[in-house]
């Protein structure tokens, strides 16, 4: 962990800013610290989510000044897979499944057949399954279920931009996309087949009242569309009601976690 923050922020904004080769040794240890899970792209201050714009800033360094170099597979990158540790396991990766290098992956989370990109956050018992597919810098908070085909958006450029952001126990359906910085709040639910962007409309249907780009706590969201004024179809997102934490998709199965 660095000893000092506000210090490497301040150096990695000079390098940045000012195209100035960086400290390896400085980014090296941003990257470590993302992987660990001390360091996070974002950061919830004062009930509002911020970019922690110079922890992009690092990452957007490495892949500058970082070699490329064979990796496994015969893969040639800048950065290798994640490295799972067969002697102290903390979760399940089963095999097929790529997590990029500088990754942080929760205790008991399971991990199927699917993609991690750089800098995405993982909570503990979380579900990533087959053929999922999450974005840099995305967040996934704990005891979530991203289902299968689902996409999860992330962002490293620009720099400001915010990834998707899905809190507690958060269940998408499979063939699913959330996307462009939506924040999915706790307890929610997104049924299959749902694309979100932060343009998209999110209708709830009791009140008519009209979301983008953050779904309610407690949401039970469906596919719908409205029609515009040209009588045009224009897909939409709909609330159709609030999880009252009966449903069974948001409660998980603690034995497949053990």
């Amino acid at each position: 962990m660095l000893s000092n923050i506000e210090q490497a922020k301040n150096s990695i904004d000079n390098y940045y800013d000012n195209n100035i080769v960086p400290d390896l040794n400085l980014i090296q240890e941003v990257l470590n610290g993302i992987k660990s899970g001390a360091i996070r792209p974002i950061q919830y201050i004062n009930n509002k989510y911020i970019v922690n714009t110079w922890v992009k800033k690092a990452i957007l360094l490495a892949f500058k000044y970082y070699p490329c170099t064979k990796q496994v597979n015969d893969a040639y990158d800048k950065f290798g897979l994640l490295q799972y540790d067969y002697n102290n396991p903390k979760y399940r990766k089963v095999p097929g499944s790529l997590i990029r290098d500088y990754v942080y992956i929760g205790q008991n989370a399971i991990i199927m057949p699917s993609y991690i990109n750089i800098g995405a956050y993982i909570g503990n018992n979380t579900l990533i399954d087959i053929n999922a597919t999450i974005g840099s810098c995305a967040q996934i908070g704990n005891n979530c279920h991203i289902s299968a085909n689902t996409c999860v958006g992330g962002v490293l450029e620009p720099i400001v931009s915010m990834p998707v952001i899905i809190e507690d126990n958060c269940f998408i359906g499979a063939n699913s996309a959330v996307l462009e910085g939506v924040i999915l709040e706790h307890d929610s639910i997104i049924s299959a087949g749902v694309t979100i962007t932060s343009s998209t409309k999110i209708i709830e249907r009791e009140t008519g009242k009209v979301y983008k780009g953050v779904i309610p706590r407690k949401s039970v969201v469906i596919a719908g569309s409205y029609q515009s004024k040209n009588n045009l179809n224009i897909n939409c997102a709909i609330i159709i009601k609030k999880n009252d934490n009966n449903i069974d998709k948001v409660n998980t199965n603690e034995i497949l976690r053990n």
